[in-house]
């Protein structure tokens, strides 16, 4: 695992979900001060996501732990009529990954985080990004690329690093095994605010608790 070089800030994608916060947490740990973001698209489980990054944030507080910065991104004209926005025909526990695929989805999540670091200075924005995800946007050649791009587009550099990017999720679960991981949120499905238990990253996060036999905190319906 290659961690970041020193700086004195450094921003993190923060979803809510498993990897994104223990990487918060572990970064924070790393003695890094650490700017959380969360960007907010009009995706079904926004609501949920993003009050379970506020309440683990709030458990995690530390003089090195910014505020959050909310960033708004609505992709509802993108999508139109899509699982993601409307929450029918959600990818179960049976399906393949490639089912929860979103079009562009580390591209637009990233991008307006590294705006938002270029113009305030912070030199390296982190995403949790793991070994196994298997989308094209996940790959070396594209952040490298990305990364040329967004110097090219703002004339400064935000280097974005992925220190989770040689781990598997039960490897990362171990890493943060010691933290509040029951106000982690992973569903795309979820139900009256918990998750649904049924869903195709519902059923992710409990294989990955099961793999490295600890015990799931998570309250599904």
């Amino acid at each position: 695992m290659t961690l970041p070089t020193a700086h004195s800030t450094i921003g993190v994608l923060a979803s809510g979900g498993l990897d994104s916060s223990i990487l918060l947490a572990h970064l924070l740990q790393q003695e890094r001060c650490v700017h959380p973001f969360y960007v907010r698209s009009q995706l079904y489980w926004e609501q949920e996501e993003l009050a379970s990054l506020q309440a683990f944030l709030h458990k995690i507080a530390s003089p090195s732990l910014e505020e959050l910065t909310v960033l708004d991104l609505p992709l509802g004209d993108l999508y139109g009529d899509h699982w993601s926005t409307n929450g029918h025909g959600t990818p179960d526990a049976q399906s393949p990954d490639e089912a929860v695929y979103l079009p562009g989805r580390n591209a637009l999540l990233a991008i307006k985080p590294m705006l938002w670091c270029a113009m305030h200075n912070i030199e390296q924005l982190a995403l949790a990004v793991l070994a196994s995800n298997p989308f094209s946007d996940a790959t070396d050649a594209f952040f490298r690329d990305y990364e040329s791009a967004m110097r090219k587009a703002t004339g400064r550099a935000v280097q974005i690093v992925r220190p989770f990017a040689q781990l598997e999720k039960g490897q990362v679960i171990e890493l943060g095994c010691d933290l509040p991981l029951e106000l982690t949120f992973s569903c795309i499905a979820p139900v009256n605010g918990l998750h649904c238990g049924q869903c195709n990253k519902c059923a992710e996060r409990q294989k990955a608790f099961t793999l490295v036999g600890i015990k799931d905190p998570t309250q599904y319906v």
